[in-house]
């Protein structure tokens, strides 16, 4: 069996969309699982489309999520090269020799005559197609054409008698009729491949064996298989993914804004999460097991567990995910990783290990970490509704007798940290015989102005210390008393 070969040949518009890392990612995946070669290859003959900098950024997302390629641009291999636009007069020399082989045909039609026929077919609702007016032309008539400058496109011949058919490892066999099929511009007037025919003889030249893509260019492969036919190449292995839909059903799509890779790191999503989150849209690994390396994604990756099905991308379920990387990080990573967004929140002098160790386990994203931290610096405006607590059995007026208890034990400790506040607070509880609840809720709502914080009110006393404590306890009797 020849050696695997898959390739990732993105376009470089500046954004790496989640459906393109996927089909890198599975490219990636199913050539490390059968000990093959994974090509970047830049499409770029859309020059309009080009963006500045797209490459780089490309380059940059696949050596961030640890999609290492074996040959490309920037690290060269025996096929180069691995950028379309340097590859201009190979595709002028194959579009020729199609011609020759009888796939493919000169046209000379201008822009009006195509316009007027794509009128008149679809005033008639027709599907606009061209209709082979140059198809016929003598070896001399385009000789005569070609010697006048005149401009012209190659076109691909298809017989519109019969039926073309194709394997898909994931869909099984698709036949179309010919006569549905266009007799699509292969080579443009001014030299440069049109996307599907550059990407049939790179694919050839470039020896690949498996073409991941997605389940949108269905209807273009049978057209793929008449020109490797026509050329006398061997077809590769296809496999064609479904869309990535939203919870709505709708695609996601470039145009509407969904989300790109940079985006979910800019959200504070880890790049392993991304990662392992990717690989679940769409291919299941047929166990239980959902939390998986890199390692342990090649290793279980095949093209069997890849559905037919749309799959729904769901952001709960990746900051579930997100939160299990998170779990895993010692509490020295998880610091380091969210210092910016401590010092992003919180100007007050706090011991940002000790925090860190309290919104540890309660993060899943770490944007969501401000939101969870605004309270330290100020205390927020909120309604003496929190005070009530079904559970802790808390209501405003007893809440306003706990803080009153609270406040002188609270006062009279000299060595103010979290031990010594449990402690005291402990023997208040006893004393009185009520529950935790009924003493922890108010003091957590007085502190913090919030009914959900990084820990109870034991740790925010230890966080925003005696004198910023006792002060916001004060206000809340004073806020509870005007009631």
């Amino acid at each position: 069996m020849a050696k695997v070969r898959t390739r990732f040949a993105p376009s470089p518009t500046g954004y790496m969309h989640i459906g393109n890392l996927r089909t890198a990612l599975y490219a990636y995946l199913l050539t490390k699982n059968m000990g093959g070669d994974f090509i970047l290859r830049i499409e770029d003959t859309d020059q309009e489309r080009y963006v500045e900098g797209a490459v780089d950024l490309i380059y940059r997302t696949m050596k961030e999520t640890g999609l290492t390629h074996d040959e490309g641009p920037d690290i060269g291999g025996e096929y180069g090269p691995y950028i379309q636009s340097e590859r201009r007069n190979i595709y002028k020399e194959y579009a020729e020799k199609l011609v020759e082989l009888g796939g493919a045909y000169y046209c000379f039609c201008d822009k009006e005559r195509l316009d007027k026929l794509k009128e008149a077919q679809t005033a008639r609702k027709m599907t606009p197609k061209y209709d082979g007016f140059c198809k016929g032309l003598s070896k001399e008539e385009i000789e005569e054409k070609i010697k006048a400058g005149v401009p012209y496109v190659i076109r691909q011949k298809i017989d519109p008698h019969g039926t073309t058919s194709f394997e898909d490892a994931i869909f099984g066999k698709i036949t179309v009729e010919n006569s549905t099929l266009d007799d699509n511009v292969l080579l443009k007037s001014d030299g440069l491949p049109t996307y599907n025919f550059a990407n049939v003889v790179d694919d050839h030249l470039m020896n690949i064996t498996h073409v991941i893509r997605g389940n949108e260019y269905l209807s273009s492969t049978p057209k793929y298989n008449l020109l490797y036919k026509a050329f006398g190449w061997d077809i590769p292995t296809y496999i064609h993914v479904s869309p990535i839909i939203k919870e709505s059903g709708k695609k996601l799509s470039k145009r509407e804004g969904d989300a790109s890779y940079e985006d979910f790191i800019n959200k504070g999503y880890l790049k392993d999460a991304i990662i392992n989150y990717i690989a679940l849209l769409g291919w299941s690994p047929g166990g239980e097991e959902e939390v998986f390396d890199m390692e342990g994604l090649i290793k279980n990756f095949g093209i069997d567990g890849i559905s037919k099905s749309p799959a729904v991308f769901d952001e709960k379920k990746l900051s579930w995910l997100n939160g299990e990387y998170i779990r895993k990080m010692t509490i020295e990573e998880f610091t380091e990783k969210a210092m910016p967004y401590f010092k992003d929140a919180v100007k007050r002098d706090v011991d940002f290990t000790y925090l860190a160790s309290l919104l540890h386990d309660r993060t899943e994203k770490f944007s969501d970490i401000p939101e969870q931290i605004d309270f330290i610096d100020e205390l927020p405006e909120y309604d003496i509704s929190l005070y009530t607590h079904k559970k802790m059995k808390t209501n405003p007026e007893n809440s306003l007798e706990s803080l009153k208890n609270s406040l002188p034990v609270l006062e009279a400790i000299t060595d103010w940290n979290a031990e010594n506040i449990h402690n005291e607070l402990f023997k208040l509880i006893e004393k009185l015989e009520v529950k935790n609840g009924l003493i922890l809720w108010p003091l957590r709502v007085a502190m913090s102005g919030k009914a959900f914080t990084p820990g109870g009110a034991i740790e925010i006393g230890e966080l925003l210390g005696k004198e910023e404590s006792i002060k916001r306890i004060k206000a809340g009797i004073d806020k509870l008393s005007a009631n």
